[in-house]
């Protein structure tokens, strides 16, 4: 029993994420019968990204209802999705992509895949990061707001051409389980298939490019380390700036310089590395 506790912690963030990822995607019968739930629930957002369209999820993605109601011509100010992501951010941060998101697990689980050469950061990794800010502001808030039909009404742009975790949770599995929908996908579905491809591929190359790059749900989050309750602290009488904290990073963050990145997901690999015991909660 005392083997088992140990081997728990060793990999307690693991078991988080997995615990997490079912809990909030726990129903079951909406993979069995290819239908998406639509209890009560449906109506509470999860602090991570995770589609209202995947058959088993049983909350809704805070990204996606931030664009339905700015896209909806009757509501303009989402004060209960904002409200949310405040307090989710200034309790967290970042911890929620490290620690609640299933598409930061699934991002996770690629990258133990052997591959013959694996990378620190992509090349314009200094620029590239500064895109989920783009993505945030163009396609989750702008288009959503001015972009509209006739009828004054928006589309969730975020979530209809770019989102990989819809497509992954929502659309091929609703495609699979759906012999109707099979008749009419097009060039869209197509083209958020190719978007989750490349993204499936990067990830087993580089530590989480989806959550460096493209994910404004992280944007946001990020945005909040600074001044989170849960952020790290560095003793300076311990830290000798040896590094071993970067070198821990998958992320590749000087965590004696920045403890409280805008990038870090709080995965605690740089206070385990620490010889000095320097980084702290």
């Amino acid at each position: 029993m005392a083997d088992f506790f140990k081997k728990l912690k060793k990999r307690l963030r693991l078991t988080v994420q997995l615990v997490f990822t079912a809990l909030s995607n726990g129903y079951v019968q909406g993979f069995a019968e290819g239908k998406i739930f639509r209890g009560k629930t449906k109506s509470v957002c999860v602090p991570g990204l995770n589609c209202y369209s995947c058959p088993g999820a049983l909350g809704s993605c805070p990204i996606g209802s931030l664009q339905a109601t700015l896209s909806d011509r009757n509501y303009k100010f989402a004060f209960y999705v904002l409200g949310f992501l405040m307090i989710v951010g200034a309790f967290f941060g970042r911890f929620v992509c490290g620690w609640l998101c299933p598409f930061g697990l699934v991002q996770d689980l690629l990258y133990k895949i052997p591959f013959f050469r694996k990378l620190r950061k992509l090349p314009g990794d200094k620029f590239l990061k500064w895109f989920k800010y783009v993505i945030l502001a163009v396609f989750v808030i702008l288009l959503p707001l001015f972009a509209v039909d006739a009828f004054g009404q928006g589309s969730p742009w975020f979530c209809e051409y770019i989102c990989p975790s819809g497509t992954l949770g929502a659309g091929i599995p609703l495609v699979v389980l759906n012999e109707g929908l099979r008749s009419v996908i097009g060039w869209l579905y197509a083209w958020k298939v190719a978007i989750l491809a490349v993204l499936i591929f990067l990830s087993i190359l580089v530590y989480r490019p989806f959550c460096r790059y493209l994910c404004p749900l992280g944007a946001i989050y990020g945005l909040f380390n600074p001044i989170s309750l849960y952020r790290y602290k560095i003793d300076s009488e311990k830290c000798t700036k040896c590094g071993a904290c970067q070198k821990a990073c998958k992320l590749d963050i000087k965590t004696f310089e920045n403890p409280n990145s805008t990038e870090c997901i709080r995965c605690g690999d740089c206070i385990k590395s620490c010889p000095h015991n320097a980084i702290k909660k």
